[in-house]
């Protein structure tokens, strides 16, 4: 049995020995902990993030140069589409390719294996790895790339940031491009920058950022000055321009404009060189800056030479680039249906008519990723479409009807828009146009020309108009009862710099009404009137032509009520007065003869009246020969 000292030994060694461990854990614990936190900061001292924001679509391939990477450091890579229809694509190479390398090898070959029939799911993989040690297309959100590479051996690599090489489409777009090293957030696409430079362009590949182009024209009396307008510029991009007068005593002017219309840069001014050259570079980003060639009473074609970013541009001999800082106008295919005609007021000179009317282009600034709304395309209905791009700043070619009258009533209308930045606009419309052209010399056979105008509301420089086979044409119903369509056809043109559309269609009357209730009649009361010749009453001679004199008063009467009051006569018009004014000549030629009767010169009345058979038909026929002759010959 132990004692009571023993017991309190046994305890006294317990409390001794689990302080002990007690403290023991404690150390390892806190040791432990220094450990991870001094790992934690070598990690941190050791990690680089970089943050690349870049422009897709302009200045050709993204390739940049990641110089004097260690053995062992890990790579990450991350890029997202920021806008545009970009389809992010990401490669790393240890081999330094030359853009025109690509060009013809690397996206030559990509484009052999889809046009061969192959499965290029399969196929164009294989390509990327002959080319690159690693690559990506849609591991990040959506379709952003991403990727994560252990680095084998120092040396420097190229990094590709494109848009996904089998793309067909022309693509734009801004994007972000994270890189780092033993970052393994940039996975996450939410990396914070550490302010390291890791990549940076490689000028030996590619040229970034410059654009040169060659442009001629002509300065005259009638046209005394162009003008080019630049695509958006980024802050620090240099403008150059160079000028020169190729043919007859021209001394061009140069003149750069900011949006404003502000002179910003000029050249000339006194306008006594015949060449010229201007430099100016942007404190910020911009847009609708121009640049414009004029002169000073001299005329003659000239060469102008811009870009941006190559001070070449000042010898007149820089090489000339593939991609453009010049906007060009964006073309637009644009028809008009008519489906329906309404009605046609001759007085008014107009016509109801129900139409569509259908445009189809492709601006860049519309592009956008598939990914956004997982859909193939977007629509917008009604006045969704005009809210959308005024909220974007973005134009779109809008217009109006120049023979439009009172208002158009838009029966349904939408846009659709597809990720490349195509879009097609489509309107169904009822209203009434403006006839101008109604010429009623020949009628009732006349031949009318109407038509639909479309005036762009934007000067040629900024859209241009195609026809449209497709959008353009007649309905088969037109639903109009007294016309028909002869002939119809469309057409553009410009008017004060301005791009019109018009479609133009020749219309002609139904003739049957016009024969049958109009010229059959007249011609069956001018032979009843002949038949009473043949009648020796000269009293019921006078009472039959009397009664024509009203019929004719009738007709015209009846003619006049469907055409407004001219200034000139019809065919229709001489028709009635002939036959107006031979049976009023007929009523004085028969009082004529009663009235030698009534004096008992019976005979000489006979004698005067045996003429009368045949001259009264050869007035008609002679009245009619020239009425054709005067109208419609």
């Amino acid at each position: 049995m132990m004692t009571n000292k023993k017991v309190r030994a046994y305890q006294k060694n317990i409390k001794k020995w689990t302080f002990t461990l007690l403290t023991v854990i404690l150390l390892s614990l806190f040791l432990s902990n220094a450990l991870v936190r001094a790992e934690d900061k070598l990690q941190e001292s050791q990690k680089k993030v970089q943050i690349i924001k870049g422009e897709a679509g302009r200045g050709g391939d993204k390739i940049y140069l990641l110089s004097d990477l260690k053995e062992g450091e890990t790579l990450y890579i991350y890029m997202e589409s920021l806008s545009g229809n970009l389809d992010p694509f990401i490669g790393l190479s240890d081999t330094r390719y030359k853009e025109e390398t690509l060009a013809t090898s690397f996206y030559t070959d990509i484009a052999k294996t889809i046009s061969s029939g192959g499965d290029p799911l399969v196929e164009v993989p294989k390509i990327y790895d002959n080319y690159l040690v690693a690559w990506d297309d849609d591991s990040g959100e959506g379709y952003d790339a991403t990727f994560e590479f252990l680095v084998p051996k120092d040396g420097d690599y190229q990094l590709l940031a494109i848009d996904a090489p089998a793309n067909q489409a022309k693509v734009t777009g801004d994007y972000n491009l994270i890189v780092g090293i033993n970052a393994p957030e940039v996975l996450t696409g939410t990396a914070k920058s550490t302010g390291d430079e890791i990549a940076v362009p490689d000028t030996f590949s590619a040229k970034e950022g410059v654009y040169v182009q060659e442009i001629t024209g002509t300065i005259s009396a009638e046209n005394p000055k162009e003008s080019v307008l630049f695509l958006p510029l980024r802050a620090g991009d240099t403008i150059y321009a160079y000028v020169e007068a190729t043919s007859g005593d021209l001394a061009p002017v140069l003149l750069l404009e900011d949006f404003g219309g502000k002179p910003l840069s000029a050249v000339n001014i006194s306008g006594t060189e015949k060449e010229g050259s201007l430099k100016y570079t942007l404190d910020s980003s911009a847009e609708n800056y121009s640049l414009q060639v004029s002169s000073k009473n001299t005329t003659g074609d000239y060469r102008l030479m811009v870009g941006v970013n190559d001070s070449q541009i000042f010898t007149g001999e820089a090489e000339i680039t593939e991609t453009q800082i010049i906007q060009e106008p964006i073309n637009v295919q644009i028809g008009v249906e008519l489906q329906q005609i309404t009605g046609i007021d001759q007085i008014s000179e107009n016509f109801g008519a129900v139409a569509v009317v259908q445009m189809a282009w492709q601006d860049p600034k519309l592009a956008f990723s598939p990914d956004d709304c997982q859909c193939r395309f977007e629509t917008y209905t009604g006045d969704a479409f005009s809210k959308y791009v005024d909220e974007q700043g973005i134009e779109w070619p809008q217009f109006t009807i120049f023979n439009q009258q009172g208002n158009r009533w838009a029966q349904n209308s939408y846009v659709v828009v597809l990720p490349d930045g195509s879009a097609r606009y489509y309107e169904r419309f009822t209203t009434e146009l403006q006839a101008p052209l109604f010429d009623f010399t020949r009628f009732p056979f006349d031949t009318q020309h109407l038509y639909i105008k479309v005036d762009s509301l934007y000067k040629e420089k900024f859209y241009t108009y195609t026809v449209s086979e497709k959008f353009s044409g007649v309905g088969e119903q037109l639903g109009e009862e007294e016309w028909f369509i002869t002939e119809s056809f469309a057409q553009t043109g410009v008017e004060e710099e301005v791009v019109t559309y018009s479609l133009n269609f020749d219309m002609r009357r139904h003739l049957i009404f016009y024969i049958f209730r109009i010229l059959v009649p007249i011609i069956l009361i001018s032979l009843v009137s002949w038949f009473v010749f043949f009648l020796k009453d000269y009293g019921k001679r006078v009472d039959v032509a009397s009664a024509n004199l009203l019929v004719f008063v009738a007709f015209n009467f009846t003619v006049s009520g469907e055409l407004p009051r001219l200034g000139y006569l019809t065919f229709m018009d001489m028709v009635l007065i002939g036959a107006f004014v031979i049976s009023a000549l007929t009523v004085i030629f028969n009082v004529y003869l009663k009235r030698l009767e009534l004096r008992d010169k019976g005979e000489l009345a006979e004698k005067i009246d045996s003429y009368s058979i045949w001259v009264y038909p050869l007035l008609y026929v002679v009245g009619g020969v020239v009425s054709v002759a005067l109208f419609l010959v």
